[in-house]
């Protein structure tokens, strides 16, 4: 169990190191203000290893910066700040048919396009996140109607030139995840009257599909009718990614009243992916495992990457703070303890990214097309504020 006064030793771990460490790794220095945005690829040192940018991390970024602005202290910096990114995504980053893309260099010049609708979802919460702390109605309205275009795509309505043939065809969780979360930011910064239904609908199917409870699994990707396919991709999973749903679906249990079926649901979830992604020789989260415990495609399948680690101290200290139950506190101290003494780079701030199993940082960089601002600020910030939130509620020893 958590006394009050780990509690508190906690939020202020959280907060001390969000405020003192991670951003200022990032911020002042990848503000692009001759061109927009963010310089983000960085080494371990924060030295600039390439001025491309990926426009999802642009979004994730900008969402940073404005619910700093919104929810930690009003520092015009900030605000300033995610203004660059703000301004970037909405000049820069879309084709003439309002496709979003994955990859443009400094200036905004496009390089490539995802054949999914990522870059659009993290525009959404920026541009909300944005619009709340500027005042900004553009920003607004372009958050909502960009989030129309999401749910079109979402149902199939609009469509995506497809990156496979109709042979095997397969669902995945990362849409239901990925628009529950998208419309949960969206319902907290800006409001929409969608979000609650679109919620509901999206952690249904979540369940419905991708939970197996006779395997004690969650699946990355399932027939259309939520049958395993017994193939390598078929069979891959990856625990980070669902323990991050978990979470999302035990914020969305807090939000409804403490939900006890979504709060089910999201234990479930954590409980299975622990197991099959705890690494109980090194510990840390392993990135693939494969469903019936048979050799994984991917070569970097026990590595050690930073975001799952992030996305399970988030949701075992969530956990924890719902049920109060002992199991989810030891396993957050694992995990935190884990992350912290291998991820964290104390002499320059923020965490490598990448690891091998046995803890050895594998690559020194920082920021890439895939790593920036977001998952270890994010859990920082969210850890910090549900902390903080818990204690001014509950009643704790």
């Amino acid at each position: 169990m958590y006394n009050k006064e780990e509690l508190n030793k906690l939020a202020d771990f959280y907060k001390d190191q969000l405020v003192n460490d991670t951003i200022p790794f990032w911020f002042p220095r990848s503000y692009d203000h001759e061109f927009g945005g963010y310089l983000l690829m960085r080494d371990h040192d924060g030295a600039l290893i390439d001025t491309d940018k990926a426009v999802w991390i642009q979004g994730r970024s900008c969402w940073l910066l404005s619910t700093l602005y919104n929810t930690v202290e009003q520092r015009e910096e900030w605000l300033q700040g995610a203004k660059l990114g703000y301004e970037f995504l909405k000049d820069k980053c879309f084709d003439s048919q309002g496709k979003m893309y994955f990859h443009v260099d400094q200036q905004g010049n496009p390089i490539r396009k995802r054949r999914y609708f990522f870059s659009e979802t993290f525009a959404i919460i920026a541009f909300a996140a944005y619009a709340k702390a500027s005042g900004d109605q553009q920003a607004a309205k372009m958050a909502r109607d960009l989030f129309t275009t999401c749910l079109e795509f979402a149902s199939g309505e609009r469509k995506i030139e497809p990156k496979f043939e109709d042979t095997r065809t397969s669902r995945g969780i990362g849409i239901p995840m990925i628009m529950c979360n998208t419309a949960q930011q969206l319902r907290e910064t800006i409001g929409d009257p969608r979000c609650d239904q679109a919620i509901t609908n999206w952690i249904q199917e979540i369940e419905q599909y991708f939970v197996k409870d006779d395997i004690r699994c969650v699946m990355e990707q399932v027939s259309p009718e939520g049958e395993i396919i017994d193939h390598i991709d078929g069979r891959t999973l990856n625990p980070g990614h669902a323990i991050e749903g978990a979470w999302f679906i035990l914020h969305e249990a807090l939000h409804r009243g403490r939900d006890e079926k979504l709060i089910n649901l999201g234990l479930r979830m954590l409980d299975y992916m622990w197991e099959r992604g705890w690494d109980n020789e090194h510990g840390g989260i392993l990135y693939f495992r494969d469903v019936y415990h048979k050799p994984v495609q991917e070569y970097w399948q026990d590595m050690k990457f930073w975001w799952p680690q992030n996305e399970t101290i988030i949701a075992t200290l969530l956990a924890y703070l719902i049920t109060k139950d002992q199991k989810y506190a030891s396993m957050h101290k694992q995990i935190h303890e884990y992350a912290y003494t291998h991820f964290h780079d104390k002499e320059h701030g923020e965490w490598f990214g990448y690891l091998h199993k046995d803890g050895r940082v594998a690559q020194t960089a920082k920021g890439n097309l895939f790593k920036g601002p977001f998952h270890l600020p994010r859990q920082e910030w969210y850890c910090w504020m549900i902390v903080n939130e818990y204690l001014a509620k509950d009643n704790v020893e």
